[in-house]
């Protein structure tokens, strides 16, 4: 019996997968309901969702909560520019990314007294962005500020904005040092959610930390991008001593 359901799931989301590719269904258009389907099929929803599951694993169908299984639009591939967490120009606005932020004042715990080298329990302004392209999540953001250094005006009571992306930016004004370190793993469980992707997606997780000239950390950022959606290029600019130069 189990292997007859195994069986049935893959089937199943061979003719879905089927379907798609051959444009029956095309991207961004919602597949028929849950239930619809299972009917469709002669099976039960809990086979249905599995068949369901295996192409969102494979990033062919993203499920929107309360709206349903819609067939994913192809990536389009953003360039993220190391050292002010730029995005290249061109392809942001090919994209037309926007990001939505959410902002709270928050205590520093854990790893982030760490990452931004202040005691337990420092106030710290919390930025939670999310870039979108269309509908669709691209990469997420959280990024942290000692409280004093946060710009005036965008911190209420867990407020919000939206804006056209250019950037994850460095909000602190003029930092002297930016280090970042990229890493490709898989996402945690929220992360997943968070940018509607399945577990076995890589992702590339960016964090970077930027200091003042007295060597103070003003800005500490966690950057997460699915790996099929993003390009990071790094540039290291070497300093020629002037003596030699001459010499």
């Amino acid at each position: 019996m189990i292997g007859s359901v195994r069986s049935r799931h893959h089937e199943i989301a061979e003719d879905l997968r089927r379907q798609i590719t051959t444009g029956r269904f095309r991207p961004g258009e919602r597949l028929p309901s849950e239930a619809g389907l299972a009917d469709c099929y002669k099976v039960s929803t809990v086979t249905l969702r599995r068949a369901l599951a295996a192409l969102q694993g494979e990033g062919l169908v993203e499920k929107i909560h309360g709206r349903g299984n819609f067939v994913r639009r192809p990536p389009l591939k953003i360039i993220y520019v190391g050292g002010w967490g730029t995005l290249d120009p061109w392809t942001a606005a090919e994209t037309a990314l926007s990001v939505t932020v959410h902002t709270n004042t928050v205590p520093a715990e854990g790893h982030l007294t760490t990452l931004l080298a202040v005691p337990t329990g420092s106030p710290l302004a919390e930025f939670f962005c999310i870039s979108h392209e269309g509908e669709s999540p691209h990469g997420l953001a959280r990024i942290y500020i000692p409280r004093d250094l946060a710009p005036a005006g965008v911190l209420g009571d867990k407020s919000s904005w939206r804006e056209t992306a250019t950037r994850f930016a460095v909000l602190s004004s003029s930092p002297a040092v930016v280090r970042e370190t990229a890493t490709a793993r898989p996402p945690s469980p929220d992360e997943a959610s968070a940018l509607r992707i399945g577990s076995a997606v890589a992702v590339l997780a960016i964090t970077r930390i930027a200091t003042d000239t007295t060597g103070r950390v003003v800005e500490a950022a966690l950057l997460v991008f699915p790996g099929d959606r993003v390009d990071a290029v790094f540039t290291t600019h070497h300093v020629t001593d002037e003596r030699q130069k001459q010499g």
